[in-house]
């Protein structure tokens, strides 16, 4: 009678454990050249954040609409808020992009 094969888990997770790939050694240029890119890019997401907050700071929002999305979607002022300056003061827009 044939017995059934089992898995020789020691000997193929050894396998796996110890097959790896060498670590090298990072050279100092490379790394300083990567953290200028980091940096540059990092600059720029902030640019890009602030001049989205200018856009959206501009944007005229009624108290009426304001309260409304306060009480009916039981969020907080600045929630609510933002969801409306996103939506350009478009209180239904604002509410169906909540409720999704």
């Amino acid at each position: 009678a044939e017995k059934p094969r089992k898995h020789d888990s020691g000997a193929a997770d050894l396998e796996r454990v110890t097959d790896y790939a060498e670590e090298k050694e990072i050279q100092s240029s490379n790394l300083e050249t990567a953290m200028s890119v980091i940096g540059d890019r990092r600059s720029r997401e902030q640019k890009a954040k602030q001049e989205r907050e200018k856009e959206l700071a501009k944007v005229t929002i009624k108290k009426e609409d304001l309260e409304l999305i306060m009480t009916e979607m039981e969020i907080s002022r600045a929630a609510a808020e933002r969801s409306l300056r996103e939506h350009m003061g478009n209180v239904v827009e604002a509410l169906i992009t909540l409720t999704n």
